[in-house]
């Protein structure tokens, strides 16, 4: 299968002031960057959080710590992968009373975020826990709404949301498209 774009929605550009407002929306509904931590899933969201962390640093000059989750053995269907890959989780700080925003690129069912919260909650409890992604696609199975969403972007159930940021791909870049199989006929992987 091979991912056919229709459409760019976001570039680099548009990426950057994205970031820029969804800092300042973060600053401002916590009052500030007190008490504040930025969780990135991976992949993509521990670089969009490292990019929000410097943002907030630059905004406030404040140093906001950053963690890394991975919520592989969190899924809902983690039973019925074949070969898991786990990742490291990094949390290298007490998350007891302290408001963490979980970020991530791309939201779409809800379920990756369910997995987050069971994660993060076995670390302790926070005062508070908030969402922020880059792409808000719709098609909820879950009742998780973001907190801070940079673009909605409504889609078909078949459609796909591919997200590319300079830390791993060659652009930044969100891109609007369907997985083609080699025999023609329309997929999604």
């Amino acid at each position: 299968m091979r991912f056919v774009v229709k459409s760019k929605i976001m570039d680099e550009e548009l990426i950057s002031r994205t970031l820029m407002r969804l800092a300042h929306e973060i600053l401002e509904r916590n009052k500030g960057a007190s008490d504040l931590i930025l969780v990135g899933i991976r992949t993509k969201g521990i670089y969009l959080a490292n990019r929000l962390s410097k943002l907030i640093k630059e905004i406030e000059g404040t140093d906001i710590p950053v963690g890394e989750l991975d919520i592989t053995l969190y899924r809902d269907d983690f039973t019925r992968l074949s070969n898991p890959l786990v990742h490291k989780t990094s949390l290298p700080f007490n998350v007891k009373d302290k408001v963490i925003v979980i970020v991530d690129d791309v939201l779409f069912t809800g379920r990756t975020i369910r997995a987050a919260l069971d994660a993060i909650m076995d670390f302790g409890r926070p005062r508070m826990i908030q969402l922020a992604v880059l792409v808000d696609r719709g098609h909820r199975e879950l009742p998780i709404k973001a907190d801070f969403v940079g673009k909605n972007v409504p889609t078909a159930k078949k459609e796909e949301i591919r997200v590319f940021l300079k830390e791993v791909d060659e652009e930044d870049a969100v891109y609007i498209g369907e997985f083609k199989t080699d025999t023609g006929e329309w997929g999604k992987s």
